[in-house]
């Protein structure tokens, strides 16, 4: 399935990230008695300054990787809207010794933070996974056309693999927007010859769909992982998945990819979509799916203007709390400005940026370029 490639849309309620309120962590944690606080991970290091600053206790690791974090955001909801502070976490839970039941609270999402992911697919989430993408469509943002043709796709699929992904993504129906949808029937048949020989090959293949019909194709292809860009909205396709206990990708779109880019509005971007995956989340294992099995994707692109998608990435740690690991698509996407050809830059830096702060998975196009990318930002911080 193709991403989308504009973010070129009608002017937008401004959101709320320009005018949050700041205040000291006293205040805050005065105004917000009766809110459930959001805490977002910072002061984020790695290597020797990671374990030296847990083992003295004013860090902890994050998502049981080699980082670790000092000191947390906090953002809450109150009546004249969201409120903002920072502290060490050594001064917050200080700040709280007086209200055991406020501190048992924070302290569960600490916890929630810190823990380590439980394996996902196969692989254990302590280093940032590529996923590769593959387009088997004519209209893709990125690629349209290209791989369309069965051997095309499969001969970049095995290049991908080379380059060094872990996971090739597999989709047959482009979401760009404005895109219009194809048959299942077409969707189906574009993909499933494709999955079959990479998988046959030993790929881990993802299946880019939202359609259960073609998450069912696709699994007895030979697909391993479900990647909906709709959460598993349709129960149908939450049942599905349940059964056969796939791992899953929950993203977050608001709207649909035809409508999707007409003046999306948000309060706190990276706050709204937290809140909506977590009822995901919520959905999903109450029907039965594995907490384990879930990873959840902020859906860069996915009815939000260029603002929305700077704020989501600039607060991308926040997703850590939901306790799943975080896939972060922001490959080639026009938010990083010009051509498609010319954003390899800025796809390498989002995700050196999501690396830093415990993103482990990266969908992208460009799998040796990243692959290269994140190794030497793993030596340099295995080196201090």
């Amino acid at each position: 399935m193709s991403r989308p490639a504009s973010d070129t849309v009608p002017t937008a309620r401004p959101t709320a990230c320009r005018s949050i309120v700041t205040v000291g962590p006293l205040d805050f944690l005065s105004r917000t008695r009766h809110s459930e606080p959001r805490l977002r991970p910072t002061d984020i290091v790695g290597g020797t300054l990671a374990a030296q600053a847990i083992e003295r206790g004013t860090a902890r690791p994050l998502a049981g990787s080699a980082l670790a974090f000092s000191a947390v955001e906090l953002l809450a909801r109150t009546p004249d809207g969201v409120i903002r502070t920072v502290a060490a976490l050594t001064t917050l839970l200080s700040a709280l010794e007086d209200q055991s039941d406020r501190r048992g609270a924070i302290e569960a999402v600490l916890q929630r933070i810190s823990a380590p992911r439980p394996a996902w697919a196969g692989f254990v989430l302590d280093r940032p996974l590529i996923m590769g993408i593959l387009n088997v469509t004519p209209d893709s943002f990125s690629d349209g056309g290209h791989f369309f043709d069965r051997a095309r796709a499969v001969a970049h699929g095995r290049a991908l693999l080379a380059g060094g992904a872990d996971i090739i993504d597999v989709g047959g129906e482009s979401t760009r927007p404005g895109a219009m949808p194809v048959t299942l029937e077409e969707e189906g048949a574009r993909i499933e010859p494709v999955i079959r020989e990479l998988a046959d090959a030993g790929a881990t293949i993802s299946v880019d769909t939202r359609h259960p019909i073609v998450m069912a194709r696709a699994l007895a292809a030979g697909a391993r992982i479900i990647n909906d860009i709709s959460a598993l909205a349709d129960p149908a396709g939450l049942a599905l998945a349940t059964k056969a206990r796939a791992p899953v990708v929950l993203m977050h779109m608001q709207g649909e990819p035809r409508t999707m880019q007409h003046a999306p509005a948000y309060e706190l971007a990276p706050l709204d979509v937290l809140e909506f995956l977590e009822t995901r989340i919520t959905a999903c294992t109450g029907a039965g799916l594995a907490r384990a099995n879930i990873v959840v994707d902020p859906g860069i692109g996915f009815g939000k203007t260029k603002a929305h998608n700077f704020e989501i990435l600039a607060r991308i740690a926040l997703f850590h709390s939901l306790g799943t690991g975080v896939l972060l698509g922001a490959s080639r996407k026009s938010f990083l400005g010009g051509g498609v050809e010319s954003r390899l830059a800025g796809s390498l830096a989002t995700a050196v940026h999501a690396v830093e702060h415990g993103v482990q998975v990266l969908r992208v196009h460009d799998v040796a370029e990243t692959r290269a990318a994140i190794d030497v930002i793993a030596a340099l911080t295995s080196a201090c």
